[in-house]
């Protein structure tokens, strides 16, 4: 059985017991998480597709880490005119185990 969810703007496949990093998503440690927006769900053959999400469904996991991921450096510059500008960034994640799929 699996599902294809949508959150943080992406699309992910999941099945149970999947973990998947995600956009970041409220909640601490251990806590519980819903994704409502299931776009698929696949059992054995049996497949659904919603318009845009398939009603009543539901995948549940639990928050395993909340994190930043690897620094990217951002580097501004006009040529010839004595402009730069270096950033860096750390995009936060969350990391979240797939319990069950409901649908």
């Amino acid at each position: 059985m699996y599902a294809v969810i949508e959150t943080g703007g992406k699309q992910y496949r999941v099945q149970e017991g999947d973990v998947i990093f995600v956009e970041k998503v409220e909640g601490s440690q251990g806590d519980a998480v819903n994704f409502d927006k299931v776009l698929l769900v696949s059992n054995e053959g049996d497949i659904k597709v919603g318009k845009p999400y398939v009603d009543g469904a539901v995948v549940s996991g639990n928050i395993e880490e909340q994190g930043k991921g690897k620094k990217i450096i951002v580097f501004k510059y006009k040529a010839k005119k004595d402009y730069r500008k270096k950033q860096g960034h750390r995009q936060p994640y969350t990391k979240v185990k797939i319990a069950k799929i409901n649908g």
